[in-house]
């Protein structure tokens, strides 16, 4: 059979065509056989909350890509199809995001029976701190970094805009100053009394000492440093949370499959059917497959 010119020219485009999606399938598997191994290695359901695609900011000003209600869907979702005895590892990559729905998802955590476990291989800055402090057990690269949970009005921190109104006499502010005021005040203390309760959730097993909770929530709360202040794991610890420092190599290499991109929305990511606890599995005799999870759809 023979090829003219413009046959080989509509192969090729149909082949160019195509390779986009065959590498989209190929990452794809290869981030679900990521999750397979991690989980089984830490016999635990994994949820990866990962934000690329980030721009600069300066002195607090909002990132483009954030927590959203439908993260908090969809992690909601793993949540649930996740039987109460077992863990679950939260993977976070984040600079925050909206308040509801960062409520929303640690709420979830806190509630979940089994031990929580976060991996913070980056930063997990603003709501992505408030995550962290949901969980037993942070465990962070000794690079990354978590960050203040002060509310942002808008593009101003609420305890800079309180400032303002406490150095300016009131027949000088505007009405629409004084609102914002009011709003920030009632901010503030609706996300001090939740982190109050994330921190205090940890009775019987005390992962924070009943005495520092205070301190940490002053810390994190009243805006004494700028929105993106990184907390390192040194000063983490240094206030009281329950911190350690040492991924294990699979988290990086998870990393690895979600690189930035030029387009797309947020990626959470996890094996959407509910299953019962994964068991170490033993290794087969050469020749044999491995057995498959007992997972149910």
């Amino acid at each position: 059979m023979n090829f003219n010119f413009f046959d080989l020219f509509w192969v090729f485009l149909v082949i160019s065509s195509l390779q986009p999606i065959w590498q989209k399938y190929q990452i794809g598997a290869r981030r679900v056989q990521a999750l397979k191994q991690f989980e089984q290695q830490r016999n635990s359901r994994v949820i990866l909350l990962i934000h690329r695609q980030e721009s600069l900011s300066l002195l607090g000003i909002p990132l483009s890509r954030y927590i959203t209600i439908e993260d908090s869907e969809q992690i909601l979702r793993a949540i649930r199809l996740t039987p109460p005895d077992v863990p679950i590892d939260l993977i976070l990559h984040t600079p925050g995001g909206l308040v509801l729905a960062t409520e929303q998802i640690a709420r979830a955590l806190i509630r979940h029976p089994a031990k929580v476990t976060v991996f913070v291989p980056h930063y997990a800055m603003s709501g992505g701190t408030m995550l962290a402090l949901a969980a037993d057990e942070i465990i962070m690269d000794a690079n990354a970094v978590l960050g203040p949970v002060d509310p942002q009005l808008g593009n101003f921190p609420a305890a800079s805009i309180l400032k303002v109104v406490e150095q300016k006499n009131v027949d000088r502010i505007g009405d629409e100053m004084l609102i914002m005021a009011d709003l920030s005040r009632k901010a503030i203390q609706q996300v001090q009394r939740f982190v109050r309760t994330l921190l205090l959730d940890d009775v019987p097993t005390q992962k924070i000492a009943p005495e520092k909770v205070e301190s940490i929530i002053e810390a994190l709360t009243t805006g004494q440093v700028t929105h993106d202040y990184p907390i390192t794991v040194e000063e983490a610890t240094s206030l009281g949370l329950p911190i350690s420092a040492g991924l294990p190599r699979s988290i990086y290499d998870l990393m690895e499959l979600y690189p930035q991109s030029q387009g797309g929305k947020p990626s959470v990511q996890y094996i959407p059917m509910p299953y019962a606890p994964l068991r170490p599995t033993l290794p087969e005799p050469k020749g044999r497959p491995l057995p498959e999870s007992n997972a149910k759809v």
